[in-house]
């Protein structure tokens, strides 16, 4: 019973794609299905840095702005007058995503500011910093090195290759290493872990600087699939993130979860969007869905632990 209640969202999802499969023709084709890989891409990214920060019991509002300051910060040093122009643009997004990341762990591990506060004012902060340095205006001109982020690597798309390798190294490092241990346990019960000699500020501060650095990331692949930095680019995509965490089985009240949930729940999502989009369903109302979606996974997992309590 639990578990039906835990996973209805994606029993609900899944019969809409079945659905979905059996009345339009072109949703199963080998080419809807990489358009589908290549767009779920950079939510599969910050999507697998929330499922560290949420299995924590944290949360982290900054990532969409991350996108953008990192998309910015890439552009600037990924056009075409540089001597290494791909190694510096990628150098500066990755750089930015893990500075906010590291301001995020900062304030809520050691100076206890609550997660939500703290994620939101950076979240506000990336997006000032991005739309000063562009001044509100895209940066385009970028090197073919660069575009070679958004190009192919044999039969996959480089953001795919990019999506793979990184689920994988979360993967084993959630539920092989020490360092995924604690995450668990912290999540579980933070005082329990501080009481067993782990470092719980630590662990706390790493995860964030995680999900910056993977923001960092999405935001660098969006800038050469747009072939421009724009400072709005990841407006949003901290909600899309968080709904993929959830929908796969992510608590959120921390320590419980795993990235193959994740995974489940951002292909989910990218599922849903392409979908909707086939069957001409109007943006705004897609938005709508989306919301339901993020309240009725919340609420099966109230559910489901008020029933482990019992």
């Amino acid at each position: 019973m639990r578990f039906a209640i835990r996973y209805s969202l994606v029993l609900i999802l899944s019969v809409f794609i079945i659905g979905l499969a059996i009345s339009n023709h072109n949703f199963l084709t080998v080419s809807n299905l990489n358009v589908i890989l290549i767009q779920v891409s950079a939510n599969a990214l910050l999507a697998t840095g929330a499922t560290f920060v949420i299995l924590t019991g944290g949360i982290d509002l900054s990532v969409g702005s991350i996108v953008g300051l990192a998309g910015v910060a890439g552009a600037m040093f990924g056009q075409n007058d540089g001597a290494w122009p791909c190694a510096e643009a990628i150098g500066a997004g990755l750089l930015a995503g893990l500075a906010v990341g590291a301001f995020n762990g900062a304030l809520t591990a050691y100076a206890r500011v609550p997660a939500f506060v703290a994620t939101l004012g950076n979240m506000t902060v990336a997006s000032g910093i991005a739309f000063v340095l562009s001044n509100g205006q895209p940066i385009s001109g970028l090197s073919d090195q660069f575009m070679m982020l958004s190009g192919q690597v044999g039969f996959l798309a480089m953001p795919v290759l990019v999506m793979l390798v990184v689920v994988a190294v979360s993967w084993i490092v959630l539920g092989r290493t020490r360092f995924g241990m604690h995450v668990y346990a912290v999540g579980g019960n933070s005082y329990a872990a501080r009481v067993a000699g782990i470092n719980t500020a630590r662990v706390k501060m790493l995860v964030y600087v995680i999900s910056g650095g993977l923001a960092g990331m999405a935001g660098l692949l969006l800038a050469a699939r747009a072939t421009a930095g724009i400072a709005t680019t990841g407006s949003g995509y901290e909600l899309n993130a968080i709904a993929a965490a959830v929908i796969g089985g992510i608590s959120l009240a921390g320590g419980r979860g795993s990235i193959a949930g994740t995974v489940m729940g951002f292909l989910m999502i990218g599922v849903l969007d392409n979908g909707l989009n086939i069957i001409n369903v109007s943006p705004f109302y897609q938005e709508i869905v989306k919301g339901l979606i993020i309240i009725g996974a919340v609420f099966a997992d109230s559910v489901s632990r008020a029933g482990e309590e019992r």
